[in-house]
């Protein structure tokens, strides 16, 4: 993205950031809602006007096509990006991208938490520990006991990398569940994760799914993919997107088609 595009993104030490309760929409089950939202940096468009509802609860899949305007609509939703236009409706509050940022985890995407790989586990693991802790709190490295329970809820079934492995050395499926754990390492009330259509493994990405159906059971979560979900999946809601691209690239998209 532009450095145009950077700037409506937030700096964590905006808003308070410490856990709190989950709290229920005004308007029935509804937690976010997006009114012809879009975000344009200084050379055009990065997507929109874009309607969104998310509910309360449960995973959320978006349907549209991978990049800049997807990814920024994800950040946009997890209160990562302020809206140029339109308006955005997230726990009783309008077009405050700090309140929603605090009440929101972001994962899997590169832009914001994306992990230098020649690093262990247990030094990925021990940085969120620290950043989430309170600043005159000493922090210990990492332990396994640490890792057991911050990626256990995200991991369910599935086995834990060893704590000194490289991260560039994990199976992409591993690789995507640390990162969404580190991430979700408070638990807020949402919780939003890059598409997962970026794994190359159909198996992993409906693995990848269950595993989000299973934290929607306590969270509201957001993901994207451009083909939607998978048969029997346990998603509450499938939600096609619109205007994820500036005209001009969609209409070269349609001409490479005929």
């Amino acid at each position: 993205m532009s450095e145009s595009a950077h700037d409506a993104r937030l700096s964590p030490d905006d808003p308070a950031t410490a856990p709190i309760a989950v709290q229920s929409a005004p308007d029935g089950d509804v937690l976010v809602r997006a009114e012809g939202i879009g975000v344009r940096a200084s050379w055009g468009p990065i997507y929109g006007p874009t309607d969104v509802t998310i509910r309360e609860g449960g995973l959320t899949v978006l349907v549209g096509s991978g990049g800049r305007g997807r990814t920024a609509l994800l950040l946009t939703l997890g209160g990562r990006m302020r809206p140029s236009s339109g308006k955005l409706h997230a726990f009783g509050k309008t077009n405050n991208a700090q309140y929603l940022f605090s009440r929101a985890a972001i994962a899997w995407i590169d832009e914001v938490d994306g992990i230098e790989q020649t690093i262990r586990v247990r030094d990925v693991i021990t940085e969120q520990i620290r950043w989430a802790a309170k600043w005159y709190k000493w922090v210990p490295r990492a332990t396994p006991a640490d890792m057991e329970r911050i990626c256990r809820p995200v991991f369910g079934p599935y086995s834990l990398p060893d704590i000194d492995d490289f991260v560039e050395e994990l199976p992409e499926f591993t690789a995507a569940l640390l990162r969404i754990a580190v991430a979700n390492i408070r638990r807020p009330p949402l919780l939003v994760v890059g598409g997962v259509d970026r794994l190359t493994r159909i198996d992993s990405a409906q693995k990848l799914i269950d595993r989000l159906a299973a934290l929607g059971e306590t969270q509201t979560v957001v993901t994207a993919d451009v083909n939607g979900t998978f048969p029997g999946a346990r998603v509450r809601d499938v939600i096609d997107v619109h205007n994820l691209t500036d005209h001009e690239f969609v209409e070269l998209e349609t001409e490479d088609r005929t």
